[in-house]
């Protein structure tokens, strides 16, 4: 019986692999957007384009969110409710500010007329891989709004972790894969 447990144990999770395919697909797709940037910069009539200020509002924005959320998962595994609510609820706000902030900074490069329907250039890089990674927080918000939503209303008697610590895992990933795309676009753009 003891050998059955250690076994099962030693197994990962259904969900957990299936995120890990997920954010393993999410990885080349952004590696493979981010080297078209770097092949398509070498062609002529290139534009490069500052990214906004605002954008490090939603660097500290989305650091902070992978701090709060680590926090609540901690919480959560030592069954104390009221923190893991409000760590997963300051999660989500921090997620929502982090998506206003992006949504500021394609109006300031519009204004600029850095990212436009025409032409050739940073912008639409730009454009195209920081709205798909804001388009993949806002999945992460949404699964946040559910989770908090579970946390204050649910009624299942079940105690897993396993929910919590995918969109921990997940939100961790949209974290890291922000950071690198700020570095990316501050060093090579």
């Amino acid at each position: 019986m003891d050998i059955v447990s250690t076994q099962q144990r030693k197994k990962i999770h259904p969900h957990k692999f299936t995120l890990w395919v997920a954010i393993a697909s999410m990885i080349m797709m952004f590696a493979g957007m981010t080297s078209a940037y770097v092949v398509k910069s070498n062609q002529a009539g290139w534009q490069e384009v500052v990214v906004p200020k605002i954008f490090w509002g939603s660097t500290v924005a989305i650091v902070a969110s992978s701090l709060t959320i680590q926090m609540a998962l901690r919480s959560f595994k030592q069954r104390a409710m009221s923190p893991y609510r409000l760590l997963l609820a300051i999660t989500l706000i921090l997620g929502i500010l982090f998506i206003v902030f992006q949504w500021m900074g394609f109006f300031q490069l519009w204004e600029q007329q850095k990212v436009t329907l025409r032409g050739s250039g940073a912008g639409q890089f730009l454009y195209i891989i920081f709205g798909l990674h804001a388009l993949h927080v806002l999945g992460g918000v949404i699964a946040l709004l559910v989770m908090l939503m579970k946390a204050f209303f649910g009624k299942t008697k079940q105690y897993t972790a396993v929910p919590v610590e995918l969109i921990t895992t997940y939100w961790h990933f949209v974290d890291a894969l922000w950071i690198y795309l700020m570095l990316f676009f501050l060093w090579v753009g």
